[in-house]
């Protein structure tokens, strides 16, 4: 039986130096340590030896055992370091190589203009807020002083949610709200969504406006026209050139459209400005006294401007755009340019 032991343990040593992988392994484990290996089959013989002899070769065999086991687990380890450094070699990495950048998100065109626009008018002390899209005919409507037959109110030009609820048609409702809930002095700018039923080239049922407003005591249109005089040269160029064109809003008396001379002919006269030299960029006025006694102000007491522009038509001059529908196509070769 001794011989039999040390045969055995010579025949799993040579049988370990072929190994290459843990099913291997498994399989001569199971081939000469299992319930029906040689291991096993010599132990159970062990009832049939002399009593003197079975302490000696007990010892021998668990011995054994213990030595096959222990070649088994080192002829393991050996063979997963083996792999470790197969699998390094074929995945290394070249640290000499460039990195992959992740490609970088860009801002929106109107998001550009809107933030410009925005800190133009913080620097001047305005205040920006918001107000709701959907929006009652009061607001919308009636408390800026349009009459019940204004064609602003016809449903070609508005979207009408119920009778007295509407999408709202322009930001100057946000002059509403915040009158109603504040006491003068103060300057509000409030950018955002308005609705209108109109789609072409220029043209969208939803845009973008701005619109701003300063109320206190004795306020002028001097001042008026030097707050957007100052907006406009900070957002095109500090020689842009103005004019205030006298123009009709229910909201405002006097009122007044601005045009800024066209940078693109110099005033010369081009396809974009129609010959004129001068593009059209904004309304503006006095706001009206009606408006403020629809909101509990005394209009002898109390005077202020508004204007407002959109930003889409401001986005469009500054970029050189001939169709505001690229604004909302999300065509990345054009969001891309900015």
């Amino acid at each position: 039986m001794r011989e039999q032991l040390l045969a055995l343990k010579e025949e799993v040593s040579k049988a370990l130096g072929s190994a290459t992988t843990d099913q291997e392994l498994d399989k001569l484990r199971t081939r000469y340590l299992g319930r029906k290996g040689p291991l096993t089959t010599i132990l159970r013989g062990m009832k049939d030896l002399p009593e003197q002899e079975r302490p000696v070769l007990g010892n021998l065999a668990n011995q054994i055992k213990q030595e096959l086991t222990g070649l088994l687990d080192d002829r393991r380890e050996k063979i997963r370091d083996e792999e470790r450094i197969r699998k390094l070699e074929q995945e290394q990495i070249d640290i000499s190589l460039p990195g992959r950048r992740a490609a970088r998100g860009v801002y929106h065109p109107l998001t550009i203009v809107t933030r410009e626009i925005i800190a133009i008018f913080q620097g001047m002390g305005f205040e920006v807020v918001e107000g709701p899209e959907v929006e009652l005919d009061f607001y919308n409507f009636e408390a800026l002083n349009f009459p019940q037959d204004h064609p602003a109110r016809d449903m070609q030009d508005t979207f009408y949610v119920a009778e007295d609820v509407v999408l709202r048609t322009h930001t100057s409702n946000v002059q509403i709200h915040t009158m109603k809930a504040r006491t003068p002095p103060f300057r509000v700018i409030a950018p955002g969504k308005v609705y209108r039923c109109d789609s072409d080239t220029t043209h969208s049922p939803m845009f973008h406006q701005v619109e701003g407003f300063l109320v206190d005591r004795d306020v002028s249109f001097s001042q008026l026209k030097g707050v957007l005089t100052v907006f406009c040269q900070a957002l095109f160029s500090p020689d842009v050139p103005l004019r205030f064109r006298p123009s009709y809003f229910p909201f405002t008396e006097p009122s007044a459209e601005v045009d800024i001379g066209c940078f693109l002919c110099k005033g010369t006269g081009c396809r974009v400005c129609s010959q004129t030299g001068w593009l059209e960029i904004l309304g503006s006025g006095m706001i009206h006294p009606e408006v403020f006694r629809a909101v509990g102000y005394d209009p002898d007491t109390y005077t202020g401007f508004a204007f407002g522009a959109g930003i889409e038509r401001i986005a469009m001059l500054k970029y050189g755009i001939d169709d505001i529908r690229l604004f909302f196509e999300n065509d990345q070769r054009f969001l891309q340019q900015f």
